[in-house]
């Protein structure tokens, strides 16, 4: 294609999309690539949903400089992007008097990162706070600063605002290579073509160190990522206030028990070695291990509420198990990111905010959009209107009369929203991460076949190419009448 762009962005995850949403508010040409058919198939969008406080990460470490920034950010930005966040604040429960001892160590880090507003609690402030916590309980560490969020939507949201300013998308695009010229990139080679730029940035997640290898950066930085495997809960079989951690062992966190921003309730994750960085298969075993180690907190937990489960894969460095943000010597329009695994989500937009004050001390001269917007506006959410709403949505367009989806009372208006988007959706999989779609205790029993209906219709092809997730999950191989 030779088309020449200023900033060429690798990955579209929480970190690619957030540093194209903040680039995007200056006088740049902005190319996200990415290897999916869609944002948020990643490490960003299957997680624990926190955005964490920042009293967990090593004081002194860009991790946890970034989480404490970035938390603080979030607030203001989840507005602007209408990102569904709530503000439960996190407990780490201690179970017994010698847990309840090691949450001053806790404490302690938490204020030498700055986090505001902890606070020891006794046992009792922790039953008013969470009554389905264990009764064995002693006491916790209250951070109101923790928060739940809709992760994919973050992802969506500020990669829909960069491209409302101007980014360009390119999916189903793989990076294989960079252009060099006098030892300086000037630009990739993707299966799509080659694209030169002045910049590229490498934010490809779980790939980052095969990117920055290219670039002959970090030759001994490596991926080695791990596996968590989470279970979801029916929403009308239990419900929790808050984020409960366990405290933090020889052995690891443990499993969490958490609210999300739908009202479930989800728990992990476990942490095993991951052998291919595509691994997202659940296992009998973990899923046992997760539910087994979640009762620990709230013991009524009972396996058969459970109405999903899912893996993600977190992109953890052998780097010190820090963040690498920088403009390495060796490359000096290569931007390396790499290494964000947990507080990733948290931290993003200090990260692209990082991002700008790399670019400024390199003598990038930015100059600022005047028409930039920071606002996305969501489209409308059916089961959360009132009644007069519902009915004057549905005068103004009766394809949000037409409810597909009966647990989670999704319309085909909705449907059509996610479709015809700045970021459009193009499978099924798509269409249930912007809609949730299909995440009711029925999971999909019965919208199945009106979807596949309407998908074929909007983007006008064979029933037969409709596909869940991509290339070869379609749903329909050929027709059995008049076979």
């Amino acid at each position: 294609m030779n088309q020449k762009y200023d900033v060429i962005i690798i990955g579209s995850g929480i970190v690619g999309s957030m540093a194209a949403r903040f680039l995007s508010q200056y006088e740049f040409s902005i190319l996200v690539i990415e290897k999916e058919i869609d944002v948020g198939m990643c490490p960003s969008a299957a997680n624990s949903a926190i955005i964490h406080a920042g009293f967990d990460p090593k004081p002194g470490t860009l991790k946890a400089k970034l989480n404490v920034q970035g938390n603080k950010m979030w607030e203001n930005i989840a507005g602007e992007l209408s990102v569904p966040m709530k503000k439960t604040g996190s407990l780490v429960a201690a179970i017994g008097q010698d847990e309840f001892t090691k949450l001053g160590e806790l404490y302690e880090r938490g204020i030498s990162n700055g986090v505001p507003g902890m606070r020891l609690l006794k046992r009792e402030e922790l039953l008013n706070k969470e009554p389905l916590i264990n009764p064995n309980a002693t006491g916790a560490l209250w951070a109101p600063s923790a928060a739940v969020i809709d992760p994919f939507t973050a992802v969506l949201a500020s990669a829909e605002n960069a491209a409302i300013n101007g980014v360009q998308f390119l999916f189903e695009t793989k990076f294989m290579g960079f252009i060099a010229e006098n030892k300086k990139i000037i630009g990739i080679k993707t299966n799509k073509g080659d694209f030169f730029s002045r910049w590229v940035m490498n934010s490809a997640g779980l790939y980052s160190d095969e990117v920055m290898h290219s670039a002959g950066v970090r030759p001994d930085f490596k991926i080695l990522p791990r596996k968590g495997e989470y279970l979801i809960f029916d929403a009308s079989a239990v419900s929790l206030n808050n984020v409960l951690f366990q405290v933090p062992s020889e052995k690891g966190k443990g499993i969490l028990v958490s609210t999300t921003t739908h009202g479930n309730v989800m728990i992990g994750p476990n942490s095993n070695p991951a052998e291919k960085k595509e691994d997202h298969a659940t296992t009998g075993k973990g899923i046992e291990e997760v539910l087994e180690g979640s009762k620990k907190l709230v013991p009524s937990l009972q396996k058969k509420d459970i109405i999903a489960v899912y893996a993600g894969l977190r992109a953890t460095g052998n780097a010190g198990k820090d963040f690498i943000v920088e403009i390495p010597k060796e490359t000096p329009n290569f931007i390396n990111i790499a290494g964000i695994e947990s507080p990733g989500l948290a931290s993003a937009p200090a990260i692209a905010r990082m991002v700008i004050g790399l670019l400024k001390e390199s003598g990038e001269n930015l100059k600022p959009k005047v028409n930039w917007t920071p606002i996305r506006k969501a489209t409308p959410c059916f089961h959360k209107l009132s009644h007069k709403e519902k009915a004057g949505l549905i005068k103004k367009n009766p394809a949000y009369g037409r409810i597909v989806c009966r647990c989670e009372e999704i319309t085909e208006g909705e449907i059509l929203d996610s479709m015809r988007s700045p970021i459009p959706a193009f499978t099924y999989d798509g269409i249930k991460r912007r809609t949730w779609l299909g995440t009711g205790r029925c999971q999909a029993g019965f919208d199945y076949p009106r979807v596949i209906e309407i998908i074929s219709q909007e983007l006008k092809i064979p029933i037969t190419e409709v596909s869940k997730k991509g290339k070869d999950s379609e749903f329909i191989i050929r027709k059995t009448k008049g076979s």
